[in-house]
């Protein structure tokens, strides 16, 4: 009989991994003018302290409304006389090398835009990483383009199968 072993990356490689390609981000990173839009934050822990609580600031543009419940997570939100949420506060425990996703619903703006996520992660030892920076520094806050998906350049025909008809897809 053969057995199978699994082989396990040593810790200060995953670390490092994490420390690489650690941003907190919300998906998708495109999406459409108007759409109610299921958003995600994913916020990793590249720390060796747990993250005790992530906070974000909801894009003016952006109308968010609702929230799922994440185990072990408590939320907390501020809301406009609209019932609009302007910042949500999630309180829980996320240990080293672990990532928690939080889902959200929105309604876009009407408008071809550009809507940043500003996002504040604390850790249990104090420190703060505020992923509220520009593309490109090294802590940048996550960014969604809201535009309309560029239009086909010309559609495709196919003769169809039933007397003649042609079936046309439309790229998108």
């Amino acid at each position: 009989m053969k057995t199978l072993k699994t082989l396990k990356a040593p810790s200060s490689i995953a670390a490092l991994w994490l420390v690489l390609c650690a941003h907190a981000t919300v998906s998708p990173g495109a999406s459409r003018p108007g759409a109610y839009e299921r958003y995600v934050l994913r916020v990793p822990n590249e720390s060796s302290a747990p993250t005790i609580r992530v906070e974000i600031t909801f894009p003016a543009e952006v109308r968010v409304f609702s929230f799922s419940d994440v185990p072990g997570w408590k939320l907390a939100t501020t809301v406009d006389s609209t019932g609009r949420a302007l910042t949500a506060v999630w309180t829980g425990n996320l240990p080293a090398d672990r990532f928690v996703e939080f889902p959200f619903i929105g309604v876009n703006p009407n408008a071809t835009t550009t809507v940043t996520w500003p996002v504040v992660q604390v850790y249990a030892n104090g420190d703060r990483a505020e992923w509220t920076g520009p593309p490109g520094s090294n802590r940048p806050a996550s960014v969604t383009t809201v535009s309309d998906p560029t239009p086909p350049s010309s559609p495709i025909a196919w003769p169809g199968a039933l007397g003649g008809l042609a079936f046309v897809l439309a790229a998108w």
